[in-house]
């Protein structure tokens, strides 16, 4: 076995200390804030069709979102997570993507998900916790999942898809598939143990993933400079030994190119990645959160003149391929149909109590089996407390 350890690279005879200012990281960035090109910009691989699929998807999750968050203001959902400011970063990676490739999400990329083609009425369902909602009401809502789309369905603790991520990509890669995973999380799962674990696995196995951190700037209400004290996260891509780049989050193309060249290295080369894209999160953490109390209005206005919409929206004209009536257009028509999918989920019965324990259990154990009889004998006798719009009864 050959020992891979650096220990006579460079000799020296008097201590000498590294910090994080000899490793410069430079990030990429093609589309100014104006969104014209700089002038020695690589683009990546992108015609009309992507790119005004790319665009639309970025409208649709803005009106989305606006509708979901005002939803819960007004208690007809319990809980949402917005990605304002965010959407170049899921959506233009999962651009770079072959439908087959595996996404791994945190809990803010419902751009991701709309991008692979999940269903206005799939996203309703799930939000509402509906009979049709493909986890069967299970999770609270924006925990998605879709096999049919190869997007793992969202766990609520943080970080836990990472190693998944590490596990599921040494598969593709003793399958010999021709395909990679995307892993998606934020700098403040980063730091998390399994982020750690994670990378030390892909880096020693090769094996055929892209870790993609959102660096917006907050762990919910933790700035990042609270968070760690090196430089950002893709510092730490380098010493896991891991192919890595920075980029701007908010420049579209730039993410594009990005996830481009990096499944070509995870999945022609064996080679983790790690991108970490340098965005901000505009919205609240969640629906459950102020950020007033810990950031002030006059940061979110500079990172609002970076809007990545706004920037790609420029870009678009300048090619011939958008213009103000189509952005009205397509506007109207995605609240007009989010407020048609909204009433019609909003009148989707809820799943029957049997649907808690179906397709986890081949026979659900004895223990569970009896807690189930009993909450039916209790709805039974007060069945007042529990209309029919909440949890059915099985064959009612």
């Amino acid at each position: 076995m050959t020992d891979k350890r650096k220990t006579d690279a460079l000799i020296v005879h008097r201590p000498v200390f590294i910090d994080s200012s000899q490793l410069s990281i430079p990030t990429l960035r093609i589309l100014k804030d104006d969104g014209t090109l700089y002038p020695d910009a690589s683009l990546p691989d992108i015609d009309e069709a992507l790119a005004l699929k790319i665009y639309d998807t970025f409208l649709f999750i803005r009106a989305l979102d606006e509708r979901m968050l005002a939803s819960q203001r007004q208690g007809r959902i319990s809980f949402y997570m917005t990605e304002t400011g965010e959407e170049a970063a899921d959506i233009g990676s999962t651009a770079a993507l072959t439908a087959d490739d595996m996404i791994m999400a945190q809990y803010r990329e419902q751009g991701a998900l709309a991008f692979r083609g999940f269903s206005l009425d799939q996203f309703m369902n799930q939000i509402f916790s509906n009979e049709l909602d493909l986890g069967k009401g299970r999770q609270m809502p924006i925990h998605y999942g879709s096999q049919a789309l190869n997007y793992m369905t969202i766990s609520s603790p943080l970080g836990t898809q990472i190693p998944q991520a590490t596990g599921y990509a040494f598969a593709l890669k003793t399958q010999n598939k021709p395909n990679c995973v995307i892993c998606y999380f934020g700098e403040g799962a980063a730091s998390e143990g399994d982020f750690h674990a994670a990378l030390n696995m892909a880096g020693v196995f090769k094996v055929p993933v892209i870790f993609f951190c959102r660096n917006n700037g907050y762990a919910i209400s933790t700035p990042a400079h609270e968070q760690f004290a090196g430089d950002g996260i893709a510092s730490r891509g380098v010493g896991y030994g891991i192919k890595t780049l920075r980029v701007d989050g908010n420049d579209v193309l730039a993410v594009l190119k990005a996830t481009q060249e990096a499944r070509k290295m995870a999945v022609e080369q064996h080679e983790p990645v790690l991108i970490e894209a340098m965005t901000y999160r505009l919205g609240a953490h969640s629906s459950s959160d102020d950020p007033s109390g810990y950031r002030n209005k006059s940061e979110e206005e500079t990172w609002r003149a970076k809007c990545p919409v706004l920037r790609f929206k420029l870009w678009l004209i300048a090619q011939g391929w958008w213009d103000e009536d189509k952005e009205e257009h397509h506007k109207q028509a995605h609240r007009t149909a989010i407020m048609g999918a909204m009433k019609k989920a909003e009148k989707i019965p809820a799943p029957t109590l049997e649907d808690l324990f179906s397709d986890v259990y081949d026979t659900p154990p004895w223990h569970l089996q009896e807690q189930y009889d009993a909450l039916k004998a209790h709805i039974r006798k007060y069945p007042d407390a529990y209309p029919k719009t909440s949890w059915r009864l099985d064959h009612e």
